[in-house]
């Protein structure tokens, strides 16, 4: 028993460094200037990108209806945002696509809830590794001065997420690799074209 908690733990540290929250919570400035140097959005951006998942998530949660019955995830990037998870009704999908759109500087929602019950522990758990090992393999791209920190990855029930400022060919290297990865059920791109 003790070591499964041990795995699991090990497994959820290293979904969270890779993903990046470690650091900033360690070292704060220090690993944030060192995202910002590698991202190709504007330190504003990211810091409204930010804002952007904190007034969407907080607009859900003060939904008590909504926010009790579903498992919603925001994501922002480049003030696009992605709604992933599970919502019981078609209805709460929408409502919740309408409480995103509402939020300041939102260009636009990508609304990918399912509507189904709320994943159990046990899916999340298999989504943060099958997240991780997608950040994993971004690394064995082979493009001059390609930077993996650039995509924004994000796994729900199987369903990778990719969000990211690329170019075309990067882009299309980037999904390739993704789609190697074991577990993934489906690819959704969600980039933002710079040629």
């Amino acid at each position: 028993m003790a070591t499964r908690w041990i795995v699991s733990g090990t497994l959820l540290m290293s979904a969270l460094l890779l993903n990046g929250c470690i650091p900033v919570v360690v070292v704060g400035g220090a690993a944030a200037t060192a995202s910002v140097v590698h991202d190709r959005r504007t330190t504003g951006s990211i810091v409204e990108d930010q804002a952007i998942e904190l007034r969407v998530g907080d607009a859900i949660r003060k939904d008590k209806e909504l926010s009790k019955q579903s498992h919603i995830n925001v994501t922002s990037y480049d003030y696009i945002v992605l709604l992933s998870g599970e919502t019981p009704t078609e209805a709460f999908r929408t409502r919740a696509g309408e409480l995103a759109r509402a939020q300041k500087e939102v260009r636009r929602v990508h609304n990918e809830l399912v509507v189904a019950a709320p994943s159990s522990m046990m899916t999340r758990s298999s989504d943060s590794l099958i997240t991780t090992k997608v950040k994993s393999a971004l690394f064995k791209v082979k493009i001059t001065g390609f930077d993996p920190t650039r995509v924004k990855v994000v796994t729900e029930n199987g369903t990778v997420f990719l969000m990211g400022l690329l170019h075309r060919k990067e882009a299309s290297e980037v999904t390739d690799k993704a789609r190697e990865v074991g577990g993934v059920q489906r690819i959704v791109t969600l980039y933002r074209y710079l040629d």
